[in-house]
């Protein structure tokens, strides 16, 4: 992420007037009131910020690494989409969406990539399910929002079908 990342975020952040927000206070602003991002995009922003260490997770808030005084916010300001011109899971084949869920499920739970992807192949045969379907099922049994998977699944699933 580059200086536009800091500027939406020290926005964010002085447009609350707090130190430390939830990441529902990230996601909310920037997709329906802002109307900045999709859902999915504010998710990703905020993912990646976390990622390239332009906020930190700290007591179930999101804290920002640097200090907002040293961002400039131009006035009118409204950020381009860059972050988001990769491939969206959207378009991806099923075996790349199971994927995707299955290193969401680890990177929040903590465990081993390999456990998860074992686990969905699992539930996939005891409940003689499709795979994606099976990676959203053992999300949810970490009550792991995965809302943003879904329209990829359902893509996968109609392509599967009309094969």
């Amino acid at each position: 992420m580059d200086n536009e990342a800091k500027i939406i975020l020290a926005f964010l952040f002085n447009r609350s007037g707090k130190t430390a927000l939830t990441e529902s206070e990230m996601y909310l602003p920037l997709s329906m009131e802002l109307g900045w991002f999709s859902t999915k995009e504010a998710h990703a922003f905020v993912d990646q910020a976390i990622q390239q260490e332009l906020l930190v997770k700290k007591d179930g808030t999101l804290q920002l690494t640097f200090a907002v005084d040293q961002v400039s916010i131009p006035v009118g300001f409204t950020p381009s989409k860059k972050f988001f011109t990769k491939e969206k899971p959207e378009k991806k084949k099923d075996g790349d969406v199971v994927h995707l869920l299955a290193a969401c499920v680890s990177e929040k739970t903590g465990r081993d990539d390999k456990d998860v992807l074992n686990e969905i192949k699992q539930v996939e045969k005891e409940k003689n399910i499709l795979p994606a379907v099976a990676a959203l099922f053992v999300g949810k049994r970490y009550d792991l929002e995965l809302e943003e998977f879904f329209d990829a699944v359902e893509t996968s699933i109609i392509k599967g079908n009309t094969r």
